[in-house]
């Protein structure tokens, strides 16, 4: 079974272009970030006529997540329990950034943890603590195949990003950010990807980051052992990244040594 995350900015600008990519791909379940729109407005039609259902998590024109599979999904479930609300004004709202399903026996979450803006700002206490619970319930989810999937917006160590002297005083480098991902591999995720497919996963737009390679690494596949035992092969897809309108971040894709009716001669990605 082959599985992918990726943010993609917006699902509703680049439909075809996820669509073509997960049939040329051979992408049996691709966990989404930030797809921008309501539940509702999600391009559902796009996708089932590729084979596809969608199960998606979103409320307005920001944030968001959904599931795209090809094999049946059950035990759909949106925002883990006890996940924080964030709130410019009034009462905090839990935004749509988290949402799983079963496939083939194979728990997934989707999960777009928030940015932090900047050090000083309350939504960087609001990641540490979004972090914080995530962590929490990891003792609850154990003891099978799991996956968070998705845009953790952290870059846990210098070398994932292009010149760590760029960061000073930022976000996504801090040591309590570093630490909150680390408290996920102490609590026994695996990351299933970094030993298999070294490079960044996000080019910024601005300042042409893309063609001066000026990127980071911020997405990832985080396992339970259960789940790290299957993995043969992973890869990040660079080549997303160019043609026309792409998402500032790529595919991430792992291969599940689990099969299904629908597995055959599938085509080799890197």
């Amino acid at each position: 079974m082959r599985i992918a995350t990726w943010n993609v900015n917006s699902v509703r600008a680049r439909t075809a272009r996820i669509v073509d990519w997960l049939e040329r791909s051979d992408v049996d379940v691709l966990a989404m970030q930030e797809i921008k729109c309501k539940t509702e407005q999600f391009p559902y039609a796009a996708f089932e006529a590729a084979g596809y259902e969608v199960q998606a998590h979103g409320f307005s024109q920001w944030n968001g997540v959904a599931i795209a599979s090809r094999l049946p999904m059950t035990e759909v479930e949106r925002d883990f329990q006890g996940q924080p609300g964030y709130a410019n004004t009034g009462d905090p709202v839990v935004e749509a950034r988290a949402m799983a399903a079963t496939v083939e026996g194979v728990r997934l979450w989707s999960l777009y943890v928030p940015n932090g803006r900047d050090l000083a700002h309350a939504h960087y206490g609001y990641k540490l603590e979004w972090l914080r619970v995530l962590a929490d319930h990891l003792g609850t989810w154990g003891g099978r195949p799991l996956a968070l999937m998705g845009d953790f917006n952290i870059a846990p160590l210098d070398t994932d990003v292009w010149d760590i002297g760029a960061f000073d005083g930022s976000t996504h480098v801090s040591q309590p950010e570093r630490a909150a991902f680390d408290a996920l591999l102490q609590a026994g995720l695996v990351d299933v990807v970094r030993d298999r497919a070294p490079g960044y996963t996000y080019w910024d737009y601005k300042a042409g980051r893309w063609n001066k390679d000026e990127g980071m690494r911020i997405d990832f596949v985080l396992g339970t052992p259960e789940l790290a035992e299957l993995v043969t092969r992973a890869s990040i897809d660079r080549d997303q990244r160019q043609g026309d309108a792409p998402s500032d971040h790529v595919p991430v894709v792992v291969d599940l040594d689990l099969e299904t009716e629908l597995d055959d001669d599938r085509p080799m990605i890197f």
